[in-house]
């Protein structure tokens, strides 16, 4: 991975995150213009931020607390660097003959959603100026951020459903859970094809209700094509940290194949895929 250190430069001004519900006005419209963006780095990835061999950037910046985060270095826009979307599509061109045998373009983060308009702008030149498949790896918290026409340059969402349940979801996030829910119907009517990521934590989201509510759930919409169940690191380990709030680190414990082989269960009693 190629890291990007540096002061971060916000895609444009006052885009820091609505406070209360995470309701926002639309955005993320290809601009035409120069569109600057917090990047706080790439990597090529295969089978783990979409489909393929992946050419993956992580935008700087989160609004979410959650106790446990698959990238907390990038919770912190000031991890980031400003960087030009055609410094980004330089680099992935770059990596066009490997991203092109099956693979594609992933923007996630932190949450890209913080950023829509530079978010829009590098799924937009990925689909169009490479004619590469794209991902939106997303929270779904900002979801209100996203223009439909964002949205139309995305071939695949992963999406985080951390709970069903409300206080749950506060819990481990420190956020509302409506705006996930409103913006996983939106992509449903919008006909965007999703794929679910549930991260089990013992002791947090692991209570069969939670899960059968999550998976209920994405099983309603109709345009879930799979789930992933993923298990939560260990203390310490990268990728692991706690994030300063909820519960401290040495009483979570990381869930057990048995518990992660139930919880996919759970999602494919629904119907679901969890290959």
């Amino acid at each position: 991975m190629t890291a990007l250190l540096g002061r971060d430069t916000p895609a444009r001004p006052g885009a820091g995150y609505p406070p209360g519900n995470g309701e926002a006005t639309p955005a993320g419209v290809a601009t035409r213009r120069p569109v600057n963006g917090s990047v706080h780095s790439w990597h090529l990835s295969f089978g783990k931020d979409g489909p393929g061999t992946r050419f993956t950037v992580l935008l700087a910046g989160c609004p979410l607390q959650c106790v446990y985060c698959l990238h907390p270095d990038t919770v912190r826009t000031r991890n980031g660097r400003r960087t030009s979307a055609d410094e980004v599509l330089t680099e992935a061109a770059r990596h066009r003959p490997l991203i092109e045998t099956g693979g594609g373009l992933t923007v996630s983060g932190g949450e890209p959603l913080l950023q829509p308009v530079f978010a829009g702008e590098l799924l937009h030149r990925f689909k169009h100026e490479l004619g590469c498949h794209t991902v939106l790896g997303t929270s779904g918290f900002l979801g209100a951020r996203a223009g439909d026409a964002l949205l139309r340059d995305v071939d695949l969402v992963l999406l985080d459903i951390r709970s069903s349940h409300p206080e749950i979801c506060r819990r481990v996030t420190g956020r509302h859970l409506g705006p996930t829910l409103t913006f996983a119907r939106r992509l449903a009517g919008l006909g965007r094809e999703v794929r679910v990521r549930f991260v089990l934590v013992p002791g947090l989201t692991d209570a069969e209700e939670n899960i059968t509510g999550a998976a209920r759930f994405a099983a309603s919409l109709g345009n879930v094509t799979g789930v992933d169940v993923l298990p939560c690191g260990r203390p310490g380990e990268r990728g692991a940290r706690p994030t300063g709030r909820g519960t401290p680190a040495r009483h979570v414990r990381v869930p057990t194949e048995e518990q992660l082989g139930t919880a996919r269960a759970i999602f494919a009693a629904e119907g679901l895929n969890t290959a």
